[in-house]
């Protein structure tokens, strides 16, 4: 059975290009065949370069958030109890299919029990289980295995979460991950008993979506069922929960509780108070208007039985944002690498937590940027540093190389 559609002679020269300019980022030759190269091209319009930048990116990426140890990782029982979400079983064509009854998702209260980050690595756990089920499908059924349907049920959609600014925060890191980490793997994403609300909403989502991504969404405002006829057409209604629009019941219940995780409010018993912790040597710096406060972390040669060094972050700002960003110098190169993109971060809502998969002899600078503030300070309580990737967390001692506040300028 072949894994690639049919392509052009042009599009095989591009596609045979492009694999040699990527050939040192393909390590596993069975995933990383050409189905999974032509995502890439196909995100960049066939553009080998801008194909090329998008992939090292995403492996950077990967590295970055340490993707490979995710399996290993007990994600905070909050997000697997309250993240409304089911993988029901597979479309005609083998391609997993995802449900959501996202009107069940509190993120307020998510996000006063976990930290952003840790919501991020779960959903991308979450994600990378699912395509890892569409590629052994794609091993009996074809490629078209390997992409995903979703449904999302928006019904009573509440706006007043989403114009919380940690929350729109959340959305936006969210969107940006799925667009330039996992480009072309949607099949299909049903929106379905969408309130006039919904619709005010996604207008400022779909700005931050491609073409392809828009393409393959269909809203159906509420009450309708004109969305069954399409996705029955490649879904069996057979495997469907009922409370989804199919024929499937679970000892009575339509919402079948054994495939869908149905989320709802989380009780406030369970929301962590935002402090720190006691065993972390917290630092409290003044970043002064127009000033930068930059911390670095030099990352030695590593032996063949040592771990990976992580660097960490745990911080928070009195009243104002703060710019949070992170980039790093090969020590033998000079490759200058942005780890973590400046952002602003609403870092006086709540802690700002973290960590990056760090490589050998290689300096990482943690930047607060204040530079874009001309009238006021900002407070800063921080810890940053350097441990290994299986050190417990309440036992680390902070180990800052340098401190320097500095003028602004363009790092």
């Amino acid at each position: 059975m072949s894994m690639v559609p049919e392509l052009t002679e042009s599009q095989q020269q591009t596609l045979a290009e492009f694999r040699k300019k990527v050939s040192d980022c393909l390590v596993d030759n069975e995933v990383h065949d050409d189905y999974f190269l032509l995502r890439w091209l196909r995100a960049r319009k066939w553009d080998v370069d801008a194909a090329e930048k998008m992939l090292r990116n995403a492996m950077k990426n990967r590295i970055s958030i340490n993707i490979d140890s995710l399996d290993k990782w007990e994600a905070p029982e909050v997000l697997r109890k309250y993240l409304p979400y089911g993988v029901v079983g597979y479309d005609k064509e083998g391609s997993p299919i995802i449900v959501c009854p996202f009107y069940q998702f509190d993120i307020y209260g998510m996000l006063h029990c976990v930290t952003r980050f840790d919501f991020i690595r779960y959903v991308v756990k979450i994600l990378e289980n699912v395509m890892k089920q569409g590629f052994e499908q794609s091993k009996t059924h074809g490629v078209k295995a390997r992409q995903v349907v979703v449904i999302f049920d928006v019904a009573d959609f509440n706006m007043t979460q989403y114009a919380w600014r940690p929350a729109v925060e959340l959305v936006m890191a969210m969107i940006k991950e799925y667009e330039q980490n996992y480009p072309e793997i949607l099949k299909m994403c049903y929106i379905i008993n969408a309130p006039k609300v919904f619709y005010f909403a996604f207008n400022f989502v779909k700005k931050l979506l491609d073409e392809y991504t828009m393409s393959k969404i269909s809203i159906s405002k509420y009450g309708s069922d004109k969305w069954k006829e399409a996705a029955f057409s490649h879904i069996d209604p057979d495997i469907m929960p009922k409370s989804f629009g199919g024929n499937l019941v679970e000892n009575g219940d339509e919402k079948c509780p054994s495939k869908i995780v149905w989320g709802g409010k989380i009780p406030k018993e369970l929301y962590v108070e935002q402090k720190d912790d006691d065993d972390k040597s917290f630092i409290e710096a003044i970043v002064n208007k127009g000033n930068k406060l930059k911390l670095e972390f030099d990352v030695g040669s590593k032996k063949p039985t040592e771990e990976d060094k992580l660097l960490s972050w745990d911080f928070r700002t009195v009243d104002h944002d703060i710019k949070f960003g992170i980039y790093s110098i090969d020590n033998a190169t000079g490759e200058k690498r942005s780890e973590v993109p400046l952002t602003k971060v609403y870092s006086n809502e709540m802690n700002e937590v973290g960590f990056i998969t760090t490589r050998p002899n290689t300096k990482y600078t943690v930047v607060f940027d204040n530079s874009g503030s001309y009238l006021r300070s900002k407070k800063l309580r921080y810890w940053v540093s350097l441990i290994s990737e299986n050190d417990d967390m309440l036992t680390l001692q902070s180990q800052v190389g340098q401190t320097e506040v500095v003028p602004a300028d363009n790092n």
